[in-house]
């Protein structure tokens, strides 16, 4: 899995809407309004690199009030814990 983390300055009037339209993209699983000097984080997770700009360009930065966005590429996760509960969900009792 490829993680990329997205920075997405917009339209200050339609933060609300811009982070749900994001969200319901395919490869986005995860959008956050953040303090700072961006407005939102998405965090896109796809399986190949081809789709980062798929996903990125092709879709976020088509977003209406999206004005600009910054990517940066995951290279390795110092932390499984998320992915471990994840791929636990149900396993509890399984014998």
């Amino acid at each position: 899995m490829i993680t990329a983390i997205v920075l997405i300055d917009c339209a200050t009037d339609s933060i609300p809407e811009v982070a749900e339209n994001l969200a319901a993209l395919p490869g986005v699983s995860e959008v956050y309004s953040v303090a700072g000097h961006v407005d939102l984080i998405a965090i896109v997770r796809v399986r190949e690199f081809d789709q980062i700009a798929q996903v990125i360009a092709g879709s976020i930065s088509k977003v209406p009030g999206v004005i600009n966005t910054e990517s940066h590429i995951a290279f390795r996760a110092y932390s499984q814990h998320d992915l471990e509960e994840a791929f636990a969900i149900g396993l509890a009792g399984t014998d």
